[in-house]
């Protein structure tokens, strides 16, 4: 029965895609342990950075109130929005690197486009073709 079973995990691993891992965080503190997902699958440090960047980035102007000062929108993002890290990459993108200027200068749309770089999304377009 142990060999079954460690089969099964050992063929469950092999299905999952390799590579850097962004986990989204909830600020508001309503999933367990603050984690929404971990997104697996993407290929460099440079794509996962890029992802957790365009992520946060969006969700800062999600959170951003029309008329809001700096300020509101940031304790607005702490209180409600998510946040992305990337797992076991010290030298990965942080969030606390750039917070500041998110917050006092509104993003672009194609600055806040992380679903063109979630490699789920990748991985289901390669599947319709």
């Amino acid at each position: 029965m142990i060999d079954d079973e460690d089969n099964a995990a050992e063929a469950q691993e092999a299905t999952q895609p390799t590579g850097w891992v962004v986990r989204l965080l909830d600020l508001s503190g309503g999933a367990e342990d603050n984690i929404i997902e971990d997104i697996k699958g993407f290929p460099d440090l440079e794509h996962a950075s890029a992802f957790a960047r365009a992520y946060v980035r969006d969700n800062i102007e999600i959170c951003r109130a029309a008329g809001a000062s700096s300020r509101e929108t940031l304790d607005t993002w702490f209180a409600f929005g998510e946040n992305a890290e990337i797992l076991d990459a010290p030298d990965g993108w942080k969030a606390s690197t750039e917070l500041n200027d998110f917050i006092e200068y509104p993003a672009t749309p194609e600055e806040r486009d992380w679903r063109s770089l979630d490699p789920r999304h990748n991985a289901s377009s390669m599947e319709e073709e």
